[in-house]
């Protein structure tokens, strides 16, 4: 008995020396947020201080613009996924995205708690700081469940609502993607606190779009860089274990005028929710686009840009 009692100790102790080994050979190291900013902030950049963070935004356009376009990207995102929608926004509007908590530049939240509530009091927070009373506001993904939710917890703020592949019902099935389901499996999940390949973020993104020549070199990079800013691996992975609670049976109450798009091959959220989100929101319009996924503001943004500037009008 003891010297099967000691075999199984040895067998521990040589599975989690090995484990240790793998990691320092291969593991993945917090990149400083400082360094990241050279590369990533880099002008019309700047930050300002929000709720115990330095929150990275950009605020570009027409600063006379009272009712402005507010970006809000998705899980392991960041303002980065709006740079070729921004381009072709009108001349006359003024656009603020920015890296929400947990994500991109901002990085995680002091108190590692995260919720739609919270979000919702963050937005309101960022949006005092600004001076802005009342905007048009888009979110995509995670970024897109956090828009309505703010709309209904400060309906005065919100002008209009645009939700691009957003979150807000039950799962349908969907593929999903491979980072995404990794991070939901207990203690595999954990390791990807110090290894995270490229090779992982390069195939979640190939999950994310449906032309997989979109997925170039330069946004793989960028997507890893931010995901190892310090401190955003721990943040994603708190995100994953303790799913934010959405409350999906609100959706009706929401009174903005709203936009819904969707990629019809979106494998992370089933573009069915187009119709429910159009079903549930009085007198909003859906359109679904074919041949595009997850991103529609990085895979098609012409096509994203018309519909989104006809809603405006």
């Amino acid at each position: 008995m003891n010297k099967v009692l000691k075999f199984i100790g040895y067998s521990i102790v040589t599975i989690l020396s090995g484990l240790g080994l793998f990691i320092i050979i291969i593991g993945d190291k917090d990149i400083p947020r400082e360094q990241l900013k050279t590369k990533y902030a880099k002008s019309p950049s700047t930050f300002i201080p929000v709720m115990g963070m330095q929150v990275h935004y950009r605020d570009e356009g027409n600063k006379e613009d009272t009712t402005p376009l507010l970006f809000i990207h998705g899980t392991s995102s960041s303002l980065n996924t709006w740079d070729s929608l921004v381009k072709l926004m009108p001349s006359h509007k003024r656009i603020i995205r920015l890296d929400m908590p947990a994500f991109g530049l901002t990085g995680p939240n002091p108190e590692n708690e995260y919720s739609y509530q919270y979000y919702s009091q963050f937005l309101y927070a960022f949006l005092k700081e600004l001076n802005i009373k009342q905007c048009i506001v888009a979110g995509n993904s995670l970024g897109g469940g956090i828009a309505w939710h703010f709309a209904l917890a400060y309906p005065k703020q919100v002008h209009q609502l645009i939700l691009i592949d957003a979150l807000g019902y039950p799962k349908l099935n969907e593929k999903g993607s491979l980072g995404f389901t990794l991070a939901r499996i207990p203690i595999i999940n954990n390791l990807l606190l110090f290894v995270t390949p490229k090779i992982l973020v390069k195939k979640s993104l190939e999950d994310a779009f449906a032309d997989k020549r979109l997925v170039t070199e330069e946004r793989i990079t960028r997507y890893h860089d931010l995901l190892l800013a310090e401190g955003n691996r721990r943040a994603v992975l708190s995100i994953f274990k303790n799913e934010l609670e959405q409350e999906s049976e609100k959706i009706k109450d929401i009174q903005q005028p709203t936009l819904i798009i969707f990629g019809e091959k979106d494998q992370l959220i089933n573009s069915q929710y187009a119709y429910l989100f159009q079903k549930d929101i009085i007198g909003s319009i859906a359109f679904v686009l074919p041949g595009v996924g997850h991103v529609p503001m990085e895979e098609a943004p012409l096509e994203t840009a018309k519909i989104m500037n006809d809603f405006i009008k």
